[in-house]
């Protein structure tokens, strides 16, 4: 059986952001095995799991990303939207617009150190659209 839910998350400002909790309370009920597929519908922000216990981790990727796709590149041509914009596409597509986890006993089966994120690439927050797909 396949279940969709689409759902907005609230806006977030530029950076790296642990959403787990707010995702899991758009989800319907959890099956108790199968996977959870989730899904943002947008070029300039991506999503991924990592770190959720640390918050330095947060800071530390937006450096690191910052340095190795820097904004105002000389040879940018995709400008119009401002300067945060083409590296913004760059970064969605280095970190990735899907995430699959598994679900266990009615549980997203993440590690104990492990955490979704939202990873927002634009200098001015909005919403961004999940859609999250539960196979059982």
């Amino acid at each position: 059986m396949i279940k969709q839910v689409e759902f907005s998350l609230k806006p977030y400002a530029r950076g790296y952001h642990i959403i787990t909790q707010e995702v899991v309370e758009q989800l319907p009920g959890l099956p108790r095995m199968g996977l959870l597929h989730l899904f943002i519908k947008h070029t300039s922000a991506g999503l991924a799991v990592n770190e959720n216990a640390d918050p330095s981790v947060l800071k530390d990727f937006e450096a690191i990303f910052n340095h190795l796709v820097p904004e105002n590149l000389p040879f940018l041509e995709h400008t119009i939207e401002g300067p945060d914009d083409m590296p913004a596409h760059i970064k969605a597509a280095m970190i990735g617009s899907s995430v699959t986890i598994p679900i266990t006993n009615g549980q997203l089966n993440l590690g104990i150190w492990q955490g979704i994120y939202l990873c927002e690439f634009r200098n001015q927050a909005r919403s961004r659209t999940l859609v999250a797909t539960i196979y059982d």
